[in-house]
This record gives structure tokens, sequence and C-alpha cells, in this order.
């Protein structure tokens, strides 16, 4: 008996129409765990760089985490991975909500879907029965609208749908999958529309085991009565309070500074009444206390979910009423489209106009300025008309498409991707690692076990140190200790810092944990029910592994080198690991490349950023190693 998951993944060809139940590999799960870390290995084997992001040969995966569905608290992420036609290299998205736990309960660890079907299709998945749908009928409709059609099509009110609007029918790069109150963001819808696929929807009724059951249900127990015992900055910052830090020093649209007096008190009270107005209930993801999305609804607009920060990105967009915010999310959402890039491509085009790039020519019948500019972009990106079919291949691709000085106004992409872009004063050491080297297309999927500014006042820092039980050791307590205001945290501290940070993502997407109950809560409180040292315990209990805080940091490096490697494959070298270049206000170009060759060395790769054959070998990837011999990435070593 598969303790934890199923055993079982579901292999699709929509090119074909097969339906395949495949049993997964025992030693997968040992080597990787589960979630992104196996699909990246199945990426890593069937899809080479040779392969196309719009190919049929390009899979996309959905994959439950390895505690998804068992009584660990939080555990409900669903994983979805993919080629990115932005990129050209690995995707990685998570969404929440209920998903991938029914997924789970129908018998399934992860759909593997390669093809393109001939017209649009949807997925059912009930248990042993899963066909591939006929779905015409919803082509043009919106994500939400799709679900609520589905479930009534198929009158089950228990099934769970994952779909896209209408930017990933038409191929939008920036096209997100939607589910219920969560969305898989990063530009994997794109790919979900390529495949002309408009749906999943599954209902499972099966039974998930664990192998220790009531240890594992008394620790969790345990586990729900610390979490409401111990709320932290980043449950105020879900409830609309605990924004200033983002507003001030994050300009989310293109590259438009923030002012400094932009928050206010009046501003805040103003953003709080208009989001009670607005909110319909506080809703929450399986198995989870922590009730941190809101169900709204804006006059005129489709109901909505605010997730995360999508309720500061369009507002911090270039256009700064609050109003305007919760008013564009609602039709954002219902077409499918990340809430990070969306703005960013609609403020590049606003930039673009008001420099004399872009004409009434472009832009015909142009609003003259407000909010209606927002609108008019979104339905040109959404529909691929006129210039929004140039900006719906993002920012990057965008600017060298439209030419005429349009590639300096590309101020925030790198790897070819827009970032969540930080307007602090002076460059951060960890936050230049991550930015620079990490293998995922947002820093939120990098950063936040570790603060992200220094606590002014000693007494308080002495504090925060004394209840942080997350650190790894006791280094990064005295780190902390020593880090002054506006002080760089040494090179050593900040590759281990940047080295923790990823490590604790690459488990979260593994086992299925929601960041803000592990990496994130971490930053704001010191306290995370879930950390490097008691997760081991957990996943011993739930799969009955033999695992320690060693072994789960090893896992995670692997899982951390195979997607790099990934990337290294189709190109990935040092040359491409800067973050933008207006990221920060001041910057030591000549220091920064010194700690990416300390940051190189520690990781075990090489003075380009490929990880090295001996450190290949030492995590159990010495396939890697060949494929990249044998490709001439790498020596004969």
């Amino acid at each position: 008996m598969k303790y934890a998951q199923t055993g079982f993944n579901l292999e699709i060809d929509l090119s074909t129409g097969s339906i395949e139940r495949e049993a997964t590999e025992e030693k997968l799960t040992e080597l990787y765990l589960g979630g992104q870390g196996t699909a990246a290995k199945i990426l890593w084997d069937r899809v080479p760089p040779e392969v196309d992001a719009f190919s049929p040969d390009n899979l996309l995966i959905f994959s439950t985490g390895l505690l998804v569905g068992t009584p660990v608290v939080g555990a409900n992420r669903t994983m979805v991975n993919t080629i990115s036609p932005q990129t050209d290299r690995y995707s990685h998205s998570i969404f929440g909500g209920f998903f991938g736990p029914e997924l789970k309960h129908a018998g399934y660890d992860k759909i593997i879907i390669q093809g393109k079907a001939p017209s649009l299709v949807y997925l059912y998945i009930h248990n042993d029965k899963v066909e591939i749908r006929d779905a015409s009928h919803l082509q043009g409709k919106g994500a939400s609208e799709t679900a609520e059609l589905i479930v009534g099509e198929l009158k089950d009110p228990a099934i769970q749908v994952a779909a896209i609007g209408l930017a990933g029918e038409n191929r939008v790069y920036m096209a997100s999958i939607e589910h219920a109150n969560s969305s898989a963001s990063r530009g994997v819808g794109v790919i979900m529309g390529d495949k002309r696929l408009k749906a999943i929807a599954v209902r499972g009724t099966k039974d998930i085991y664990t192998a220790r059951p009531a240890e594992l249900f008394e620790i969790c127990n345990r586990m729900v009565k610390e979490i409401h015992a111990n709320p932290h900055a980043g449950d105020t910052m879900a409830k609309g309070e605990g924004d200033e830090f983002h507003v001030d020093n994050f300009a989310w649209g293109n590259a438009r500074a923030r002012r400094k007096d932009f928050w206010s008190k009046e501003r805040e009270e103003n953003w709080l009444a208009l989001e009670k107005k607005l909110r319909v209930r506080w809703t929450g993801c399986y198995n989870c206390p922590k009730d941190c999305h809101q169900a709204m609804n804006f006059p005129g607009r489709p109901p909505y979910f605010q997730k995360c920060y999508s309720k500061l990105t369009y507002a911090m967009a270039a256009f700064e009423d609050l109003e305007f915010d919760y008013d564009i999310i609602g039709l954002t959402q219902e077409y499918g489209l990340d809430a990070y890039s969306t703005p960013q491509a609609m403020a590049f085009a606003i930039e673009l106009y008001e420099a004399g790039i872009l004409t009434d020519q472009d832009l015909p019948e142009f609003p003259p300025t407000g909010a209606d500019r927002f609108f008019y972009l979104l339905e040109k990106i959404v529909r691929r008309e006129g210039i929004g079919d140039v900006l719906a291949n993002g920012v990057y691709h965008a600017a060298r498409q439209i030419g005429k000085g349009a590639e300096a106004y590309d101020h925030n992409t790198m790897k070819k991707f827009e970032q969540v872009p930080i307007k602090l004063s002076m460059v951060n050491y960890p936050y230049f690692l991550m930015y620079a080297t990490g293998e995922k297309m947002a820093i939120n999927q990098i950063e936040g076990s570790y603060p992200q500014v220094s606590i002014a006042d000693k007494a308080e820092r002495e504090e925060f140190v004394k209840g942080w039980d997350a650190a790894p050791d006791e280094r990064f307590k005295k780190w902390f200790l020593e880090w002054e205001p506006r002080q760089h945290p040494s090179p050593e501290a900040s590759i281990n810092i940047a080295h923790w940070n990823e490590a604790m993502h690459y488990v979260d997407d593994a086992i299925g944990s929601c960041a803000f109950l592990s990496s994130f809560r971490g930053q704001f409180g010191g306290r995370p029910p879930y950390h490097i040292h008691n997760l081991p315990e957990l996943i011993s209990l739930a799969t009955g592994m033999v695992l320690d805080s060693d072994g789960l940091w090893k896992i995670a490096a692997r899982n951390r080198n195979l997607v790099r490697a990934i990337n290294v494959r189709r190109g990935l070298r040092r040359v491409d690991e800067a973050p933008p270049a207006d990221q920060w206000k001041k910057r030591d170009p000549e220091a920064e490349q010194q700690l990416l060759d300390a940051y190189y060395g520690f990781k075990g790769w090489n003075s380009d950023g490929i990880p090295t054959g001996p450190t290949l070998d030492k995590l159990d990837l010495s396939y890697v190693k060949e494929d990249f011999v044998e490709r001439g990435i790498l020596g004969n070593t």
C-alpha cells in the first residue's frame, strides 16, 4: 500500500485521445518527494531542449504535493509545470483551493498532459472514470463562468474545476489557470490554451492512507492550535493592514517610481472601508485555518477572489485610484490573467504612448487619461487585437517587436519575464542572489524564511531571535542580531540566507504545503508551524519514509539543481543572472559579481553557474552529468 500518495499518474494525450493510468516508481518519491520535484524529473526525461513550448510534445503537468490530502494542515497545493513560450525555460506555478486534494481522492498524484486537441475540450475525472469532453459550448467563457457551467452540466456541486478564460484560449503569454479562490499564474495558462484544454473537472471519493495516522493526527491537531495562538504580520497583511512597506517600496507597473508619501493613514482607512464594503466573506483553502482570501463583489463586474498581492497590483501599476484596483481585478480574473505581469504590460504601453513610440495609429480611440486606458488595453491584450497582439507576448518580447527605442522602457523583466519590482534604495545582497539565480518566475516563489529588513531596535531584535524556532542553526540568529538597518548582511550570511529561502520553497513545492505556514511565516514572527526541523517527522509519519533534516536538505538541493539543469540545458548561463537594472537605486557591480562567484562556489557550480560533475554525483543526479557531458555543457570529469 502506498502512503500519503496514490501511486498513480494520469497520462493524457490530447492529440490521440489516449487516457492511461500509470503506476509511479517508489524510488522517485525517495529522491524527489513529489509535487514539482517529481514533475521536474518528468520534464527532464521527456521534454528535451529541442522541444518548443508550443510543440505537442511539451508537457503540462498538474501535481499534487506529497502531503496533499493528508491531515497535515495547509497541505493543499497543486503545482503546475511546463516549458514557457515566454522564456523557453522551466515554468513553475502553484495554486491552492481544493483541486489538489480532490485529485488525490480521485486516485491520482499527477495529470500529465501532452499533445493538442483538434478542438476545444475539457477533461472530466471522477475516480476511475476519465473522459475528454467537447467544450465548444464553453469557448469564450470566463474562467469562473466555465466552472459554474461544468458543475451544472455534471450535476455535482462537489466537483472541483480549474479553467482558463479568454486569455488562455488566445495564447496570451500571461494567461493564468483559475480555480475557486486560487490562481496558477506566471503564464502556465498559455500552454493549457495552446493544447485547447479549456478546463479540468475533478471529483474523487477514494481514501488516502497514511503510515502512522494516530501520531500524525495528534501533531496536526496541536499545529492547528499553535497557528490560532500565534497570529503574525502576514495575517494582518492579508486582512488589509500592514501594506505600507509594499505600497511605498514596490512599483508594480513597468517601472514607475512610487512616491514615499503615497501611503497615508487617510488612504489606508479609505482602502479598508472600501474593502469591507465590497467583501462578501473571508475564505480559505482545504484543511487550512487561515481565511486569507476575500470573496469580493464589485458592482457591474464578475464576482472574484482577492488573492495575495492582487489587491495592490493594479492600483500600483501607474493608476493610484484604489477603487480602480477592485474594479479591474474581477474582469482580469474572469479573463484568466496573471495579476503581476498584466499591469506591467499595460503600464509599459502607456509609457510608450506618452513617449511617442506608440501613437494614435497603434492605439486608435485611446482614452485620454485615467482608468479607461487600462480597460482599453485589457480588451486589446486578451483578444490579441492590434497592439494587444504584441503586448500579449509580455514586456520583453513586446519591447523588441515594437522597437523604435521601446527596449529602453523594458525596466523590470529578468530572464524575459516580468518580476515583482522592489524599489528600495540600496541593493540587498540576499535578494540580489535570489533574484539573479532563481529558477522560478517570481521572487515570492523563493523568498520568505528570513526577514526582508532588519529590526532597528536591538531589544526587539533579540526578542525576535528568542522565538526563532525555524532558524536552521545558531549562525542565522547571530547574523540577524548583527544586522543593522541600511547595512548588508555579510557575503557568507547572504549566501546562506538565499540558500535557506530556496530550500524551504523547494520543500513546500514538493510536499504541497502553503508557504504562508512555512517559508513566509518565518520572516513575520519567527514561529512557523513547519520548518526544516519538524517537517521530516511529518513526512515520515505520513509516508513511512525514514527522513531527517539532513536528508530533507539534500532533497531540496537535488530538486533545485534538477530544475536548474533543465534551464542550463535550454541555454541559461551567468550572463542571464542579473536583476532588472533599476531594481535598486544604488548598485555595486563589482561586489555583486564577487558575491555571485562566492554563491556559485557554495552551490558547487562552475563560474558560469552550471552544476559541476561532482555536485551532480553527490546529489544522485549523475544522469544529468552524463547528458551535460554528451552535449558539451560540461567536460568529461
